[in-house]
């Protein structure tokens, strides 16, 4: 990883900020996209103390909005000639339904469209380092979930741990699709389930279920060390360098869901992630 670029989401807290600060201990250059700024410069610090010497840096932006996560590949794309990894690990439960500016719910805008606009956003950069890395962060959580492209935005009987459960599975099939489509560039893509883990995500989602979470996480949760461990692998061992597609739980392939390997939905939640977004990708 020396000398290598590596932009990443949701590197201020937990396992993301855990892989980051891993990942600048093997050489990489970081890059954030953070919201918070107070959590980015605290997170800055810990990297140049584990990598002196090298310019880590920060931008800033609410990636459950579009003009906000568009605004920031461009800059980022202006910064960097080349992208080497991009590790899109940002993400939330809410737990009640909320409208983004966009008219979009803000899960499957934070959880799944802001990795598609981001990617996107910086596929120049990451072709121009390839061979390079698209790393998502996924879950478990989607094997409960099925799609129904009638409803994507969860305006029926919105459950907050069943919305999460579904942008997860739009993570999987997301990146199924990614992988097919640039198949030959020399950019690959694979999504991860981390585990169970204990950080912030979830204590501020709301209601009985919040409550869950930090209860569960005090018996049965793996620490953000050891849920960093397959975000690290896919950024950097060069044991998968040529894999692409695939879904991996503790630094093996694993086998997700039947839903989230049809790739006739994968297709199609790509073009409604275009129609949602007002791109074409």
């Amino acid at each position: 990883m020396q000398g290598k670029v590596v932009v990443v989401t949701g590197g201020t807290s937990g396992i993301g900020r855990v892989a980051a600060e891993r990942l600048a201990s093997m050489g990489a250059r970081l890059v954030l996209v953070a919201r918070d700024r107070a959590r980015a410069e605290a997170t800055l610090e810990r990297l140049r103390a584990r990598g002196p010497g090298v310019s880590h840096r920060a931008h800033y932006a609410d990636l459950a909005l579009i003009g906000d996560t568009r605004r920031v590949a461009a800059e980022i794309a202006a910064a960097e000639p080349r992208v080497d990894v991009l590790i899109n690990n940002a993400g939330a439960m809410f737990g009640r339904r909320q409208v983004t500016p966009d008219g979009l719910e803000r899960t499957l805008a934070l959880n799944h469209l802001s990795y598609f606009l981001l990617t996107h956003g910086l596929r120049e950069r990451l072709n121009a380092a390839a061979p390079a890395r698209v790393v998502n962060t996924a879950s478990g959580a989607h094997r409960r979930a099925r799609l129904d492209f009638s409803d994507l935005q969860s305006a029926r009987g919105y459950r907050g741990y069943m919305v999460y459960s579904r942008s997860k599975l739009c993570n999987i099939l997301y990146t199924r699709e990614l992988a097919r489509r640039w198949a030959g560039t020399g950019v690959t893509a694979n999504s991860l389930h981390p585990g169970f883990v204990a950080t912030r995500f979830g204590d501020a989602s709301g209601g009985f279920f919040s409550y869950v979470v930090r209860a569960s996480k005090k018996v049965f949760a793996l620490s953000s060390e050891k849920g960093a461990e397959t975000l690290v692998f896919l950024a950097s061992s060069p044991e998968i360098a040529t894999i692409s597609g695939g879904y991996f739980y503790q630094c093996h392939l694993a086998t997700p869901s039947r839903a989230a390997q049809d790739d006739a939905a994968a297709r199609r939640l790509w073009a409604e992630t275009e129609r949602l977004a007002g791109v074409t990708a």
